[in-house]
């Protein structure tokens, strides 16, 4: 069964897997990725024992997240904050343009904020006068070229630093070829004096405390605490998987994201936010507002086979393992999560029949699964997808029948022998002519079967 989704994804999967200048800034960038990540590793004793205590946490979290996700809204909203609930995009950017409205904001700052994309909030408040400005440097050059993201930690992993010199010239008029110093330089004048003007600030979080009523941060450029402090409103969206079960947790949890993310020990700025400002404290926001967002993640909970990839504390590790994806590309996937990790759930999140297709675009060599900190059984999800699209008859009545014929002729020596070595070819040819064929020798089956070469050996 054919969709939109699945031409445009082969099209631009073609194009990219031969781009070779395409090919080499990803590697460059991944290659600079693992020698930290080396390093990284290392401040772990026992880093097996603690990817598996990781992996139990999350179990716990999602196994039980009803009450996880009602402990948290108590203890948040018994410090002053607010908790909305969205089951699906649109109701997130209502919520989210509501409170816009009611503050009377014209722009919003927005910091590390995946899900955002997922639900396509700044597109919406543009529709409605509202300005979104994206603090991140990654994501600010993605913003400025027009692009979404192409990675999950590294939002602009495709570009070089003379790609980002013509962005800036083309967008904000500086002098060509400026070195990256002087380009961060300008981007950071240009957004702190957002910090200060805009009315509503947003971010994301990278994990749901739900003792302590907590939302915790986590990153490296001070965009996340710029954008939280200044403004007077401060508005998370956060999909409900992000929750772990304590405090306690962030002990190992922080330094594993670090570590896998970007190969850091800690990242430099990881904040807690338990509310709004409280009598007696100086800063921070005068109201905060928790928008915990389903969007299909219970569709994902309901299925205990593929449950686990709701354990993802999104560090894009596997897609830097992933020889699918440093071939291809983050925007080849047609979805916010790319990767491994972003073909398990995306069939999910955005309908199974939709974005079958990704779960088939995996070698399955296992290296996601190897690269998780959280040890997902990527993989196997993967195989998962794909029995289930089989098993549910999307995939259409002329595939199945196919290899329906094909196992019946593979499970048959007999079958096989019937058929000389020239009928094989010309019948495998004419089936991969617009597949294998294109980019690889023609297949050549010998003139004699198997059970013949066997016997004539053993003589």
């Amino acid at each position: 069964m054919k969709n939109a989704f699945f031409p445009e994804f082969i099209a631009k999967s073609e194009v990219k897997a031969h781009d070779l200048e395409h090919k080499r800034k990803l590697a460059f960038n991944i290659g600079k990725y693992a020698e930290t990540v080396v390093k990284g590793k290392q401040q772990f004793a026992d880093l097996p024992t603690a990817r598996m205590l990781a992996k139990n946490r999350k179990w716990d979290a999602i196994e039980h997240l009803d009450k996880h996700l009602e402990t948290f809204e108590a203890n948040f909203t018994a410090r002053g904050g607010h908790v909305l609930w969205a089951r699906d995009a649109q109701e997130a950017n209502e919520a989210v343009l509501k409170i816009c409205r009611e503050k009377g904001a014209k722009r919003l700052v927005k910091s590390k904020s995946m899900v955002t994309e997922e639900i396509h909030l700044n597109a919406f408040l543009g529709q409605h006068g509202i300005e979104s400005v994206e603090t991140d440097l990654g994501e600010y050059i993605q913003q400025l070229d027009g692009e979404a993201p192409y990675h999950i930690v590294t939002p602009a992993m495709h570009k070089s630093k003379e790609d980002v010199a013509r962005v800036f010239h083309e967008k904000l008029g500086t002098a060509p070829h400026l070195p990256p110093k002087e380009l961060t330089m300008i981007a950071r004048k240009n957004l702190r004096a957002m910090y200060t003007t805009a009315e509503v600030g947003l971010s994301g979080g990278n994990f749901i405390v739900p003792d302590i009523g907590g939302i915790c941060l986590t990153e490296n450029e001070g965009n996340g605490r710029l954008s939280t402090a200044f403004p007077k409103t401060h508005i998370v969206v956060v999909g409900i998987e992000k929750v772990i079960p304590s405090v306690k947790d962030l002990e190992l949890f922080w330094p594993l994201l670090a570590t896998y993310g970007t190969g850091q020990n800690v990242t430099v700025y990881n904040t807690i936010f338990t509310g709004p400002r409280q009598a007696g404290e100086t800063d921070g926001p005068e109201e905060m507002y928790v928008i915990l967002l389903d969007n299909g993640r219970t569709e994902l909970l309901r299925q205990p086979n593929v449950r686990e990839g709701l354990y993802c504390i999104r560090c894009g590790s596997c897609l830097n393992a992933c020889p699918v994806y440093k071939n291809i590309g983050g925007h080849a996937y047609g979805t916010t999560y790319s990767g491994p990790i972003g073909s398990v759930i995306s069939p999910h999140l955005r309908g199974l029949s939709d974005f079958k297709h990704l779960s088939y675009a995996s070698s399955l060599c296992g290296a996601c699964t190897e690269a998780c900190p959280v040890r997902i059984n990527l993989h196997e999800l993967l195989l998962e997808n794909r029995h289930t699209a089989a098993e549910s008859g999307i995939n259409g009545w002329s595939e199945g029948m196919t290899w329906t014929v094909w196992k019946r002729g593979m499970l048959s020596r007999g079958l096989m022998n019937s058929m000389s070595g020239d009928t094989k070819t010309k019948l495998v040819k004419k089936l991969f002519k617009n597949t294998w064929d294109k980019r690889h020798e023609p297949l050549q089956f010998s003139g004699k079967s198997f059970n013949q070469l066997w016997k004539e050996g053993r003589r």
